[in-house]
């Protein structure tokens, strides 16, 4: 294995710290224009090409970093992994085995900043800001697996962030930039789905929290474990509590724990309702209520999940919006004969949604529209609807992938679907999601000030808890 690199120049250190904490403009020079890096890669000249920082490169990164590197515009200079070894990294490993490598992001961007255009962040969920923030401070463009970030001041924070630094952002929601997305707005543009009242958005059960007998083998948090010798706990855990390591925490099932992850929100969220969050400019709501949460904890997320997000009129055709969503445990979805088409023998046929997605209902109750998940297009139902909309339910594919979108963005070409502004709103509302599963009551919320109403205890996990001493300057951007 090659050896892990580290830095302790406190110079470029200085500089992050100074530029998070004052929150200050700087004019960067991007790597690609510079000539440091001209032998870098052969095949393209340094104007033609992007750097990338790694950060995370097992598990989820496997599909990330091959799919920002496809076609060779990009190419991977830089490493980081808080393990190399325990956190399935192989792939990339053998597919870039000459990139050097970092366990911590800090000293990558240390000691190889004025090579790297890009940083890539595949972490858990509690990871996911500081590193991205690190890197915009550094006028890096930044692609962040959704969800975007652990907390709502997270995303608020790298939002602003987004303006400040004019970097090219983009949240790993893949379906965002799609066939079945680019359908979504001709969709809209055509007015088939104006007049939206109520969304039901669901997910069948999946991760070990949603399964009720590996459920039973936990109580409280999990006993200490005997600790990889290959993984850097302390780094792992973050601005995070840093508690006695254990498997159920690396390499993934982290999500299940609201201390490290986002739960059902976080892993199929923003693969559910992205289209309509985004399209619909349902931006936020101003009342969540769990309707049941089962197995209710403040440590691990619910064994099933059943919430109601109520959201305001935004305009013409954009009535109040109820959303439904229904996690886990008993998640069938019916639709109403109405809906249904005449079979071959004449019987109605009524469509099947399947164990994933989302159903969006007219005020008119004419017909009605489904979304799966990810990049899947929509369907009207009855079916014969459907055909009298068959010009605007056309697909067509977009000229660059959500991957490609960003690394041609970063070279000046267009510009991606879900950068920060779109994808950290919908994040936020995920977030408030997750907030009503910890506290398990119901909850106002003021969209103009971005403040619970009347609950304290809701107000405090906007935030979270206050980080670790020495992550604490990565929220302190103005």
């Amino acid at each position: 294995m090659k050896p892990t690199e580290y830095s302790t120049s406190p110079t470029r250190r200085s500089f992050v710290k100074k530029s998070l904490a004052a929150g200050l403009g700087f004019n960067f020079i991007p790597a690609y224009l510079t000539s440091a890096r001209a032998a870098d890669n052969p095949q393209l000249p340094p104007s033609k090409r992007i750097n990338l920082g790694c950060v995370g490169i097992g598990g989820r990164a496997g599909s990330v970093i091959p799919g920002l590197t496809e076609g060779g515009t990009a190419v991977p200079v830089a490493f980081t992994d808080v393990d190399f070894v325990t956190a399935k990294t192989e792939k990339n490993l053998k597919a870039f085995p000459d990139v050097k490598r970092f366990s911590d992001f800090r000293e990558m961007l240390d000691k190889m900043g004025k090579d790297i255009d890009a940083v890539s962040v595949v972490t858990p969920d509690h990871t996911h800001f500081t590193a991205a923030i690190h890197a915009m401070a550094q006028g890096k463009h930044v692609y962040v697996e959704k969800p975007l970030t652990h907390t709502f001041e997270e995303a608020e924070i790298l939002m602003r962030a987004e303006k400040k630094f004019k970097v090219v952002t983009q949240m790993g929601n893949q379906g965002h930039t799609s066939a079945g997305a680019e359908q979504f707005k001709q969709m809209l543009a055509a007015g088939i789905v104006d007049d939206i009242v109520k969304i039901d958005a669901w997910k069948s059960p999946s991760l070990w929290f949603m399964n009720a007998a590996e459920r039973a083998l936990i109580k409280g948090y999990p006993p200490e474990e005997p600790k990889p010798e290959t993984l850097n706990w302390d780094l792992w855990c973050g601005p995070q509590e840093v508690k006695p390591y254990s498997k159920m925490y690396h390499p993934f099932n982290w999500r299940g724990f609201h201390l490290y992850g986002g739960g059902m929100f976080g892993d199929w969220g923003a693969h559910i309702i992205d289209f309509a969050h985004d399209h619909l400019k349902l931006g936020l709501p101003t009342r969540i209520t769990p309707l049941a949460l089962a197995d209710y904890n403040q440590i691990a997320y619910p064994l099933s999940s059943d919430i109601r997000f109520e959201f305001p009129a935004r305009g013409e055709k954009m009535p109040a919006v109820e959303l439904h969503w229904k996690a886990g445990g008993d998640t069938k979805i019916e639709i109403a004969e109405k809906f249904g088409d005449p079979g071959p023998d004449g019987k109605v046929v009524i469509p099947n949604p399947g164990a994933t997605g989302s159903l969006l209902h007219r005020k008119q109750g004419d017909y009605l529209v489904q979304r799966g998940s990810h990049d899947r297009h929509s369907l009207v139902y009855p079916r014969s609807k459907m055909v009298e909309f068959k010009d605007a339910m056309a697909l067509h594919p977009p000229k660059y992938n959500h991957f490609q979108s960003f690394i041609q963005a970063c070279m000046g070409n267009g510009s991606t679907e879900s950068p920060f502004s779109i994808g950290g709103a919908l994040t936020q509302v995920l977030n408030l999601g997750t907030i009503a599963e910890y506290l398990n009551v119901d909850l106002q919320f003021d969209p103009a000030t971005k403040r619970f109403i009347n609950n304290d205890a809701a107000n405090a996990r906007l935030s979270g808890p206050a980080p670790r001493a020495e992550w604490a300057d990565c929220y302190k951007l103005a």
